[in-house]
């Protein structure tokens, strides 16, 4: 099927997109074998409090606003957080382009938006595909970290975790930080939940 040239200039700015995100991971990762991930890292409160306390840990966080991520790396630079990272990239790009042999310790994800109209739910970042893919990428008895304001978001997510074979929901398993980020200094209330990912036959 032919396609436009509209649609054929979007698609190889998109390569190139992936191609510069590609090259930005194999060299910020080069010689890791693992990362704890953070999916719509904001203005990089959370992650670079996180990082600062785990320095053994390498730590990446994406966000797709240009300002946040602007932000993030300049409160990484100004702790000198060597293994703290931010990229401006889309999540299912940057899950696709990060080099095969890497996998997630854990993730993360904080307040995401959580689209509250049907019509819109397709837009939201928890979905079947993402766990799968998330948990392709994780290791054993890694952990997905959710929370969210949003009670009818958070039911979503666990009926999604509910529902697929590779995680499993561990309320024993306890929050990996507590830092305000800026979005949950603007709650009244919000749900966390923990997920394990385990391994199938």
């Amino acid at each position: 099927m032919e396609i436009s040239q509209a649609h054929a200039r979007e698609l190889e700015k998109q390569q190139q997109r992936k191609e510069a995100l590609r090259v930005a991971c194999g060299t910020a990762f080069a010689g890791c074998s693992s990362l704890f991930f953070e999916a719509g890292c904001g203005h990089g409160h959370w992650l670079t409090s996180y990082a600062e306390a785990h320095p053994e840990q390498v730590c990446v966080g994406i966000d797709l606003i240009a300002l946040r991520v602007r932000k993030a790396l300049a409160k990484k630079d100004k702790r000198g957080l060597k293994n703290l990272h931010f990229f401006k990239a889309e999540l299912g790009e940057f899950l696709e382009v990060l080099p095969e042999g890497l996998r997630l310790d854990s993730s993360i994800l904080l307040f995401p938006d959580p689209w509250p109209k049907a019509r819109h739910h397709r837009r939201r970042m928890v979905q079947h595909t993402l766990l799968d893919v998330l948990a392709r990428r994780t290791l054993p008895g890694g952990h997905f970290y959710f929370r969210t304001d949003d009670r009818a978001y958070f039911d979503w997510t666990i009926e999604h975790l509910e529902e697929n074979a590779y995680w499993e929901i561990d309320p024993s398993h306890p929050w990996p930080h507590e830092r305000e980020t800026y979005f949950q200094g603007l709650m009244d209330a919000y749900d966390s939940v923990v997920a394990r990912k385990v391994e199938t036959n």
